[in-house]
């Protein structure tokens, strides 16, 4: 027979189970829950307020575009070096572009971005001499249905409110973000 002090450690590792399963299970409906996630519905909206992407709108042009077997995908992020940002400023707007571009396609091409993402999610820096230079390649991508999407800063810290300081291209096929990217030269 089991001695006493067995089985109140038994009832207690229960019970223990028991409240870890039911709080687990009803987590979702916790004010704590519910106030996580008005924090991030605040910062989202927050951080659009923040960097703009100037094609939000622009996802339908998109769909056509798909990688065959594994071929391989990649993102080229293209930095305004006229701007002289400095190597924080330069992550912060590449993370922006990186994130413009994932959403974009996520609505408009799921498929595209789980096939970049199987085949190592390729992330390039690249640079450019001018706001000019960043809008032929804007349009170059574009007209071959590749997702391009640019970031304005907000004017805060380093650069001009409203200056286009990053280009993402892509994620799509290496043969074709290539075409758009291929001269420039790595940050």
């Amino acid at each position: 027979m089991a001695s006493p002090s067995l089985w109140g450690t038994a009832a207690a590792c229960s019970l223990t189970a028991g409240l870890i399963g039911y709080f687990v299970g009803v987590g979702s409906t916790l004010p704590i829950t519910r106030s996580i996630e008005k924090g991030k519905q605040a910062a989202e909206a927050e951080d659009s307020d923040y960097e703009t992407d100037s094609e939000a709108g622009d996802d339908d042009e998109l769909k056509f575009v798909n990688a065959e077997g594994d071929e391989p995908c990649k993102l080229v992020l293209v930095v305004r070096t006229d701007l002289n940002m400095n190597k924080g400023k330069i992550a912060a707007q590449c993370g922006h572009a990186t994130l413009a571009c994932y959403k974009s396609l996520n609505r408009s091409n799921p498929k595209l971005i789980n096939h970049w993402e199987r085949t190592g999610q390729a992330k390039i820096a690249v640079k450019c001499d001018s706001e000019d230079e960043l809008l032929i390649l804007q349009a170059t991508a574009k007209s071959l249905g590749i997702c391009a999407r640019s970031i304005q800063d907000a004017g805060r810290t380093q650069v001009a409110a409203g200056s286009t300081t990053v280009l993402g291209i892509g994620p799509a096929p290496v043969r074709l973000v290539n075409q758009v990217t291929g001269n420039l030269k790595l940050l």
